[in-house]
């Protein structure tokens, strides 16, 4: 089955308007990630068409949402990126981005290396080990998908951001008991619903930054 019509789909529903060379960079990462996924099940999404709606377009699906400030040669980090979702597709379709993948498992960060090469994205830094242990004030955002609780994730990766940066969560329903579980000196700025196509399930946007 072709994918490249319901990838174009997806993203004028998203309203998002990708070079030819985006889109089959795109296809080309759920090529590989299909591959790779018979061997060593980096997903439990089997079949590349869902990949696309539950991987790709729900990726992609925070850009509209996002400030060109946000994202114009900024410094960004996908923790616990595991098949490097979102920071593949995000680092696709914004060259502009640099973006680090941060997971503490090798057989994640082996294949997120062998995107790198093979769809050669001079933008992306593949890093192993635990993120808490990552060098501190780097990243002017810091995002995660199905990473940890809010607490954890603030606990974790705070430390990443430089002064005034921004931690963005994907999450599924409104994470009410995460947010009031946030320790002090955090604050949720932002609490987006995200519309993907093909998917009926919730899926919100966290953005939280420091207290000043």
């Amino acid at each position: 089955m072709t994918l490249d019509v319901p990838l174009q789909q997806g993203l004028t529903a998203l309203g998002l308007a990708l070079p030819e060379s985006a889109q089959a960079q795109l296809l080309a990462y759920l090529t590989l990630l299909k591959k790779w996924n018979a061997t060593y099940n980096l997903t439990s999404i089997r079949e590349e068409s869902a990949m696309l709606t539950q991987h790709l377009f729900d990726s992609l699906s925070i850009l509209p949402h996002l400030e060109k400030s946000a994202l114009a040669t900024r410094r960004w980090a996908d923790v616990g990126s595991g098949a490097g979702l979102p920071g593949i597709p995000l680092a696709i379709a914004c060259p502009q981005l640099q973006m680090t993948l941060i997971d503490s498992v090798d057989k994640k960060t082996a294949f997120q290396r062998q995107v790198k090469i093979e769809l050669e994205l001079s933008n992306l830094t593949v890093m192993g080990g635990r993120v808490e242990n990552h060098p501190a004030a780097r990243c002017d955002a810091v995002i995660s998908r199905a990473f940890a609780e809010l607490a954890d994730f603030v606990s974790l990766a705070g430390h990443l951001l430089v002064e005034g940066g921004t931690l963005y969560a994907m999450k599924g329903q409104m994470p009410q008991d995460e947010i009031s579980r946030l320790p002090v000196g955090w604050h949720v700025t932002q609490c987006l619903p995200l519309q993907v196509p093909g998917m009926a399930a919730e899926r919100h946007l966290i953005v939280l930054q420091k207290d000043h």
